[in-house]
């Protein structure tokens, strides 16, 4: 990637991006100045909305699994979609697709979560190859929806490392309509080319971001928001249990201090990296 990327500012990165998605996350940063996404991982639709509701002031994109949602009905996304609007953020559904690409295409756009309706961003993983991507891509570009791949995750052990995330890139750069960045540890833009050959801009968004512990027992580990984004060079921060966990879900109080906590070191890391404060 180059130099002049990193010190660009998300409104002159959102400029370039022809995505809706991509664009509209870049332009809700700038705007809200907040680089965090919280993941909302619970099981009740009542603490879901509640959680969502008491972060969005703080929040530029929320991060769902709703298939974990025991009570779930279509009421929830509604609500979900009120709250986006009422809070101005950005819709993450955390649904990892990794099949032959008309099972993903029925996937995304049917059943009883009809994904592609409402959630502003996707992820897959890159293990079924292209076939993958094409098979959103014809349910999600025409929605102007965006996609991310996994090129690297968060946790020990993990497999997605050297030719898998180079491979992961080589797609990703072959649909750059749809496919608008990563979920991965680093910048992915120069993987595979000359250096400083590459003027790419694809948005990296980092699970396992904490600020109190380096990991957990089941093998997630934890880096902070200025290890992330100043060091590493990544757009968006995601935390969840950091936030919510630790019984703060039942204190809205705990967990707005805790949401504008990794908002600010977030936004902080992020103007040191430009060089400027706006």
């Amino acid at each position: 990637m180059t130099e002049s990327i990193l010190k660009q500012t998300y409104s002159q990165r959102a400029e370039n991006h022809r995505n809706p998605a991509a664009k509209a996350l870049l332009e809700t940063i700038e705007r809200k100045r907040s680089n965090l996404c919280v993941s909302v991982d619970v099981t009740k639709k009542a603490d879901f909305l509640r959680i969502i509701d008491i972060v969005g002031p703080y929040i530029c994109l929320v991060k769902t699994h709703v298939d974990i949602i025991e009570d779930f009905d279509f009421s929830v996304i509604e609500n979900l979609k009120d709250l986006s609007v009422k809070h101005d953020f950005q819709i993450f559904e955390d649904r990892k697709f990794a099949d032959i690409g008309n099972t993903v295409a029925l996937q995304y756009a049917s059943g009883v979560y009809k994904i592609a309706s409402w959630s502003h961003i996707t992820n897959a993983h890159p293990v079924p190859g292209p076939s993958v991507i094409t098979g959103l891509l014809s349910v999600g570009l025409p929605l102007g929806r965006g996609l991310l791949l996994l090129s690297e995750m968060s946790t020990k052990g993990s497999l997605a490392t050297g030719s898998y995330t180079e491979e992961a890139v080589r797609m990703a750069r072959s649909n750059r309509d749809f496919v608008v960045g990563f979920i991965a540890q680093r910048r992915m833009d120069n993987i595979g080319v000359a250096e400083g050959a590459s003027d790419e801009d694809f948005l990296i968004l980092t699970p396992g971001v904490g600020m109190d512990v380096k990991g957990d027992s089941m093998g997630q580990q934890y880096r902070t928001p200025r290890e992330v984004v100043l060091e590493s060079g990544c757009d968006v921060i995601i935390v969840g249990r950091g936030i919510y966990g630790k019984g703060n879900g039942a204190n809205p109080e705990a967990v707005r201090e805790q949401a504008e906590r990794y908002r600010a070191e977030g936004w902080k890391a992020y103007e040191e990296r430009i060089g400027s404060k706006q």
